[in-house]
C-alpha cells in the first residue's frame, strides 16, 4: 500500500486526523482535501489525504483561515509538481550530456557573455592587477 491508495472510510480517515467526520466532509466540499469516491459514491481517504487534513488541523490552530489553508496546501502541491518536474529536467539533462560526443562546455567571459568551449579546456585567467589611489584633493 502506498501513500495514495484510497483505503479508509471517512470515520476512520476522521480518528486518524483527530477530526470529526462532519468536519471531513466540510472539507470536501470546499476542497481542501478531496477523497476518491467509491462506485456507490462513499468517500475513501489515503494516507496522504491524513496527513493534509493533520495539516490543515496544524494551520488552523495556529489561527490560519479556511482560505488561507487552501492557497497554502495548493501552493504546496505546485511546488512539490514543479520539484518532481525539475527532476525529471535534470536527468534528461544529464542522460542528454553523457550520450552526446563531442559535448561543449559553457563559461562566463569577462563581459558577462557566454563562451562555448570544448570539454576538457580551460578559461585563461587574467593575471593582472589594478592598484586604485584615491585623489589627493589638498
Amino acid at each position: 500500500m502506498d501513500e495514495f491508495s484510497r483505503v479508509f472510510v471517512i470515520s476512520t480517515a476522521a480518528e486518524l486526523a483527530g477530526m470529526h467526520p462532519q468536519t471531513l466532509r466540510q472539507y470536501d466540499r470546499l476542497g481542501l482535501v478531496s477523497p476518491g469516491r467509491t462506485p456507490g459514491k462513499s468517500r475513501r481517504y489515503s494516507m496522504r489525504d491524513v496527513a493534509k487534513l493533520r495539516e490543515i488541523a496544524e494551520l488552523g490552530a495556529e489561527g490560519v483561515s479556511l482560505e488561507g489553508i487552501r492557497r497554502i496546501l495548493e501552493l504546496e502541491d505546485r511546488v512539490r509538481g514543479l520539484e518532481s518536474r525539475l527532476r525529471e529536467l535534470e536527468s534528461a539533462l544529464a542522460d542528454e550530456l553523457l550520450s552526446r560526443p563531442g559535448r561543449r562546455v559553457f563559461a562566463a567571459g569577462a563581459a558577462g557573455d557566454v563562451i562555448s568551449m570544448k570539454a576538457g579546456t580551460r578559461m585563461r585567467r587574467s593575471n593582472q592587477i589594478v592598484v586604485w589611489r584615491p585623489l589627493d584633493r589638498g
